[in-house]
């Protein structure tokens, strides 16, 4: 995962997003065990005690269990992760439609806007 950090949030909050895609992408998949601390945090170029605090925002929110010899492991709780794909997703369309309207697109005319970049786009190799 390339991590790139901007200073407009804390970077732990930056990484507990980035992890949150990659579960919710399944680049993480359920019952999965994560990286060390160390390794996480060496990946991004962060203190540990950072990737550790991200790791404990992921254990609160139910998206990361330790297992005190084991490390940490992805959940496996369907529930959680299709919570976390529908939060996330509204999210993104929620961004989209406001900045559709800011161009001056219509709110009816949104969705006809998406089927046709997807009628145009869907036999691309990489669409977006």
């Amino acid at each position: 995962m390339a991590w790139e950090f901007h200073d407009n949030a804390p970077i732990y909050l930056q990484i507990v997003n980035g992890l949150q895609r990659g579960i919710a992408s399944g680049a993480y998949a359920p019952g999965t065990r994560l990286p060390s601390v160390r390794d996480l945090a060496l990946e991004a170029g962060v203190n540990p005690n950072t990737m550790q605090r991200a790791l404990a925002e992921l254990e609160r929110r139910g998206l990361v269990n330790a297992q005190r010899t084991a490390g940490r492991f992805v959940t496996e709780d369907a529930a959680a992760l299709a919570e976390l794909r529908k939060e996330m997703s509204d999210a993104i369309v929620a961004e989209f439609c406001r900045k559709m309207q800011e161009l001056g697109v219509r709110s009816e005319e949104i969705p006809a806007a998406v089927q046709e970049w997807i009628a145009t786009h869907s036999g691309s190799a990489n669409p977006m």
